[in-house]
């Protein structure tokens, strides 16, 4: 979520540019802070991670190679990781 109160609402709108994943086991390094945030928690300032980015790593973790997890959509073969997602190898054991 923002780090802000939207005016005129009740609550706080999805954040996509600063979020925390916690994640642990499976082979993933214990003890590990990958990125940050600016002061405020609303923009990655250091190892920004992409929706890709993390799909990668999770199905990695999982045993699978992301590149070959494939899908037809409009006549196109796309990858759930889109072309620019990587494992975050910096973070698994």
């Amino acid at each position: 979520r923002m780090p802000t109160h939207q005016a005129g609402t009740s609550g706080r709108d999805h954040n996509a540019d600063g979020f925390t994943c916690w994640m642990m086991g499976a082979g993933v390094k214990g003890g590990v802070s990958y990125g940050a945030t600016d002061e405020l928690g609303r923009r990655s300032v250091e190892n920004s991670v992409t929706v890709w980015d993390y799909y990668a790593t999770v199905l990695d973790i999982l045993g699978f190679d992301h590149t070959k997890l494939t899908y037809y959509f409009n006549g196109n073969e796309r990858r759930l990781t889109d072309v620019h997602g990587h494992a975050l190898s910096e973070i698994l054991s």
